[in-house]
């Protein structure tokens, strides 16, 4: 369970440095702006689930995070000296897969730190977008998070996922794996056929 759990959030790591790092390439920022960014994106939720939980930040506490962010930061990096054209849909890719590993990783930490599912759906968002939150804000970008596809809510449904498969007594790791296929699906939809969930509606 807690090799299962640190793979993870190492995964979910370095999906979003990379994430942040093509973010960074795009606004032609410098090496400083390079790590900068990857690291918001990277640990930005996490660090902030931490502090709401009341529990030692990831980061701090095992820095293997720290480096796979800066490992991470350098493949596009190396990628994109290779082909210098921006990818704008693999940042979008990266983004959902980061999104999804964070959700989870999000939720089992809650829950390993007995809160409820509710609870827990709650930092399994809170963790996966508030990384990408603080990404697009730094770069002056309308958040994907407020924009009209669904992004959030692809985090809210992946947990409620996970909840169901707790509650049919499925053990952790197939409970992580339903939520995050749920996350990612409805997140790469969303993108392919514009899913959204909208609240007012423009009459003009």
């Amino acid at each position: 369970m807690i090799d299962w759990f640190h793979w993870l959030n190492l995964a979910g790591v370095a999906v979003c440095a990379i994430s942040g790092t093509l973010m960074a390439y795009q606004k032609r920022m410098d090496g400083f702006g390079v790590i900068v960014l990857a690291s918001a994106t990277a640990i930005g939720g996490g660090t902030l689930r931490d502090m709401m939980l009341d529990v030692p930040v990831f980061w701090i506490a095992d820095n293997d995070y720290l480096y796979t962010t800066l490992i991470a930061a350098f493949i596009p990096i190396i990628w994109l000296r290779v082909s210098p054209r921006f990818p704008y849909h693999y940042l979008l890719i990266a983004d959902a897969f980061g999104l999804a590993l964070f959700n989870v990783v999000g939720i089992e930490k809650a829950l390993a730190n007995d809160t409820g599912i509710a609870v827990a759906i709650a930092m399994g968002t809170i963790t996966g977008v508030f990384g990408g939150l603080l990404r697009d804000v730094i770069c002056r970008e309308v958040p994907l998070v407020l924009g009209g596809e669904l992004y959030a809510t692809t985090c809210i449904a992946g947990g409620m996922a996970y909840g169901l498969a707790m509650y049919l007594g499925l053990e952790a790791q197939w409970c992580g794996a339903v939520a995050l296929a749920t996350t990612v699906l409805m997140r790469l939809g969303a993108l392919r056929w514009h899913w959204e969930m909208p609240v007012f509606y423009n009459e003009n």
